[in-house]
């Protein structure tokens, strides 16, 4: 239990572990009263040199007086943090606020001094770097805007801290002292170095999960069998390359070696003389918090925890959960696990198997990652069928490899500490592996999970496959926040990231193998050529399913021999019309092997003549000996021959092939990356003005809120003016207007203020966004004047939430040329649908006719702002139809949400209609992106309808919401998932 200092209160959100530029990880948090001994303990070990540079003079100890001041902090004007290991300090830093006199001060002074301390033994860790992103969030949210430091020219380390760290500086010499002065603000480059650091620490605690020097199995049993001993069999068996221990606290005394294995066996971990790389837990978990104990004091690096019975248990298990976690951090372990099933390497040089797995797999250029250890066994049994072997000791590896050989394999369990987050920062840059495969089950941060992925996917294909896609359904054992965004808009978001989404296991290899072993295609042209006509006209459907163009296919006829594949198939490869090539095979009559055509496919591949590469795949029925020869296994092939993975459904192959077609179309476009456009007449300030004041109400800050039409803009009171400005003569003179924002992607809607209908218009204009005028016509004499105002032809329609969008109940009448027209129409409506205070009714001049839509944005607080377009009505409402983009969006992605929803051709002239103005409809989008990226407190924004007419476009219908914006986490210091 912290105690506070002074008379502010313990800031518990400052606190934060984080992974160290050597894998290692540290925890950050503010210092207390509480920690005077531990200051002083961390000053006495620190060099006299570090002292020096901290001081500028001969310091060996701290006083009374130091210790007071450094431990009192008020947390806004004196703020220290430490970084601690174990219960020790390893390095600390602390700001004071300062005047332009370099006085002490309190706000508004906007800017302060830091200095740092590093113990030496962490030196050269990032400890110091980490520590400066977490002081300068913490200034920042205290409105400390500038940071001033003063360091000894020969404290070079430090210089470098400042000056690496990508924030605007100005720096000086003076008195013998350099001087720094930086901006807090966050750049373009400082987000850069953040995240750069951010990968390579965690890729490099990852690497040391996987590349141990030594390996300990704690509980491993004296007999055959069980977990442990399972474990300790598949490290030897697999040809692991450095050193096992086998640890169980009920070996005897004087048991010196582990038979018939012939291992070290040991009580305790302490009775091994040597350092311990990797630990394997399986003891039960009721024992665990000691196994860990024991790791950190021995300096273990990391874990893999095996033991069941934490949040997949229930509540108990969940805290057991947290607590495994907190204490393997405080340690400076990271932990896969609890309930995983283990972890894989088949590097030569490491050949590690510490997994359930009874095999290694054979070394290849696939990346696994799995939630789930049923899973893992399952792919890893599919691969080795595909192709990929398994990995016999003394074979060698490279002979060995497979079309479908794995580089790493993680299935992490609950996955309470190390996530596919953190494997994706792993494969981005690891040389032994190409294509990444994951099979998710929850996704912890999505806005971290689809930046790492889109920035992984520019190099390397990320092939995902996500189970419990329903609300309710994720695993008990992940404790990961909850997000209300729908299965359809992760599957948008990932595509829009990069990722390739698949349904099942099975399409995650079949995608995995082809990705692995061919070339990206340069197009959807596919030539399809084998010896059956039937099976040929099948994968030429398959392809039209998948939005391929297919070729006519060639038939060879059933007495094609393979040199008749060979020399199509060499014909197809140096054909400009095809882009990939198909091609088909079913047993035959007469002479001829399997062996034989795999043989004249591969040497056809691989000799494709000039011009670029390109994919090949085999579909074959019941020729499971054609696909193990295509592979590589049974025979060994000539040195560099090429692999082609074989199917057994056309279906299959050409899902596989239309995913990597896809992606090289994405691939292709990152490279030039979109432009989120600038327009001249947003009024980005004023926007920020408005929203200040109309937020006032719910913060308690001042009045404002008052008697408000039903509905959003232009469906109620106010709207009157072309520009959408309305009558209100005050922003806010209307908050608090009943209704909602449309909540975008998902159903739920969050606390905040919901607009009235001339300040959502009057937001909406500062960013060139006009809503139609709409009048209220509470009577049928009000109604005429205000259509006399607007001019007819005219629109009567409800605002009453049960009767807006409903034009299928009758509520909507259009096109009323005159008062006598007008007058009938609303006598209908109120006699249809009830009293006119319970309608809600509004006049609306005409817009021009085009097509209706449905533009919405909205903050999930997991995945960040999410900007959705459909058709309105029973498109986007009843089937779904509706395409998502992360905000802010580019023109290209603009573009591609009004170009992705199925029905798409409505908007292009379909039968014959005229296309519609899809220009106006991208920039509508793009200004809506804007709005709520540069606003976060615009929490909900629903235009809809918007009619898109063969020139310009007309918003009828506009709502918002305002709130206090959600923490930007991705923008804020480095740090691993709380708990």
């Amino acid at each position: 239990m912290r105690s506070p200092s002074d008379h502010h209160a313990y800031p518990t959100h400052w606190e934060a572990d984080v992974v160290l530029r050597d894998g290692g990880t540290a925890q950050i948090r503010p210092i207390t009263t509480d920690d005077a001994q531990r200051l002083v303990s961390f000053y006495e070990r620190v060099s006299d040199e570090s002292k020096y540079y901290r001081f500028f003079a001969p310091y060996p100890r701290l006083s009374d007086r130091d210790v007071h001041r450094f431990t009192h902090h008020d947390y806004v004007d004196r703020v220290g943090l430490a970084a601690t290991v174990g219960d020790e300090f390893i390095a600390t830093v602390r700001y004071d606020r300062i005047d332009a006199r370099g006085m002490p001060a309190a706000a508004p002074a906007d800017e302060a001094e830091v200095a740092f301390l590093v113990q030496d033994a962490h030196q050269g860790r990032g400890v110091a770097s980490a520590l400066l992103e977490h002081i300068a969030a913490v200034a920042r949210e205290r409105g400390i805007r500038r940071f001033a430091a003063e360091v000894l020219p020969a404290n070079t380390k430090m210089i470098k801290v400042f000056t690496d760290a990508g924030y605007t500086q100005k720096r000086s010499f003076e008195d013998g002292v350099v001087r720094l002065e930086f901006d807090l603000e966050p750049t373009d480059r400082s987000l850069a170095v953040m995240r750069g650091r951010e990968q390579r620490a965690e890729a490099r605690s990852v690497q040391r999960l996987l590349a141990p020097g030594s390996v300990a199995v704690i509980g491993t049993s004296r007999t055959p069998g069980g977990v442990g001993r399972t474990v300790l069999r598949n490290l030897l068996d697999g040809g692991f390359t450095g050193r096992v221990h086998a640890v169980n606290h009920a070996f005897p005394d004087d048991m010196e070696r582990l038979e018939p294995e012939g291992v070290p066996a040991h009580r305790s971990l302490r009775a091994i003389e040597e350092p311990v790389d990797l630990a394997v837990v399986a003891v039960p978990a009721e024992r665990v918090p000691a196994v860990v104990a024991e790791c950190g004091d021995h300096g273990v690096q990391g874990l893999v925890v095996l033991s069941a019975g934490y949040a997949e248990s229930g509540r108990e298990g969940r805290d057991r959960q947290r607590d495994l976690v907190r204490q393997a951090r405080s340690h400076g372990m990271r932990v896969i696990g609890p309930n995983a099933f283990g972890v894989i390497n088949t590097a030569e040089g490491v050949r590690l198997n510490a997994s359930l797995s009874p095999q290694l797999p054979n070394p290849g250029r696939l990346g696994l990652f799995t939630q789930s250890g049923a899973i893992g066994i399952a792919l890893l049994s599919g691969l080795h069928r595909r192709g990929a072997g398994l990995h016999r000791r003394g074979a060698g590896l490279a002979s060995l490899a497979g079309i479908a050989g794995i580089s790493t394999f993680v299935s992490a369990g609950n996955r309470a500490d190390v996530s596919g987050n953190d494997l994706l920062q792993y494969w981005y840059d690891d040389p032994r592996t190409d294509v990444v495969l994951m099979y998710l089950e929850s996704i912890g941060n999505p806005r971290k999970f689809t930046r790492l992925a889109r920035r992984t996917a520019a190099v390397k294909p990320v092939v995902v496959v996500k189970g419990a896609r329903h609300t309710g359904s994720a695993p008990t054992g992940h404790a990961v926040p909850t997000t209300r965004i729908p299965d359809a808009t992760v599957s948008d978001l990932l595509r829009q990231a990069g990722v390739i989404r698949v349904d099942t296991v099975t399409e995650l290899a079949d995608a995995g193998v082809l990705l692995a072993s061919q070339p990206l295609p340069a197009g959807p042209r596919v030539a399809i050529l084998g010896n059956s006509e039937s099976l040929g006209l099948i994968t030429y459907d398959a392809c039209l399913t998948e939005g391929l163009r297919p070729l006519p296919p060639h038939d060879l006829t059933t007495a094609a021999a393979p040199e008749d594949f060979r020399r199509a198939l060499a014909e197809a490869l140096t054909d400009d019309a095809s882009d990939a090539v198909v091609v088909t095979a079913i047993p035959w009559v007469g002479d001829g092997s399997a062996r034989a055509l795999a043989t004249a496919v591969r040497e056809a591949a691989q000799t494709s003549g000039p011009g670029p590469a390109k994919p090949v795949a085999v579909v074959h029925l019941e020729i499971q000996e054609l696909a193990e020869a295509l592979a590589g296994t049974g025979g060994e092939p000539a040195p560099g021959t090429r692999r082609i993975p074989a199917y057994p459904a056309a279906e299959r192959a050409v899902r596989a092939l239309a995913e990597a077609v896809r992606y090289a179309r994405w691939r292709q476009e990152a490279a030039e990356p979109g432009r989120v456009p600038e327009y001249d007449d947003i009024d980005e300030a004023g926007a920020a003005a408005d929203i200040q004041v109309l937020l006032a109400p719910a913060e308690g800050t001042s009045g404002g809120a008052g008697e408000g039409a039903s509905g959003g803009a232009g469906e109620g009171a106010g709207g009157e003016t072309g520009d959408g400005a309305g009558d209100a003569t005050s922003v806010g003179a209307e908050s608090g207007a009943s209704g909602t924002a449309g909540a975008g992607p998902g159903d739920d809607v969050s606390p905040g203020v919901e607009l009235s209908a001339a300040d959502t218009q009057r937001l909406l204009a500062r960013y060139g966004v006009s809503v139609l005028p709409a009048l209220p016509a509470p009577d049928p004499d009000t109604a005429v004047r205000a259509a006399e105002r607007l001019g007819f032809p005219v629109a009567l329609k409800p605002t009453a939430p049960h009767l807006r969008h409903r034009a299928d109940l009758g509520g909507v009448r259009l096109e009323l040329g005159g008062e006598p027209e007008l007058r009938r129409a609303y006598a209908e409506l109120t006699d249809y649908l009830g009293r006119p205070e319970e309608l809600g009714l509004v006049v609306q001049r005409m817009a021009p006719r085009g097509v209706d839509t449905v533009v919405r944005a909205a903050i999930d607080p997991a995945a960040g702002a999410v900007l959705s377009f459909g058709l309105a009505g029973a498109p986007s409402e009843l089937l779904g139809d509706t395409a998502h983009g992360l905000v802010p969006v580019t023109g290209r992605d603009a573009a591609e949400l009004i170009r992705s929803i199925r029905t798409a051709p409505l908007l292009f002239g379909w039968r014959g209609s005229k296309p519609v103005d899809t220009a106006a409809l991208e920039e509508l989008l793009l200004r809506v992106s804007r709005l709520v990226d540069d606003h976060p407190e615009m929490v909900a924004v629903d235009l809809e309808p918007v009619v898109v007419a063969q020139h310009g476009l007309s918003v009828l219908g506009a709502s918002a919401r305002l709130a206090p914006p959600p923490p930007r986490t991705d923008l804020g210091p480095r740090h691993m998932p709380a708990y």
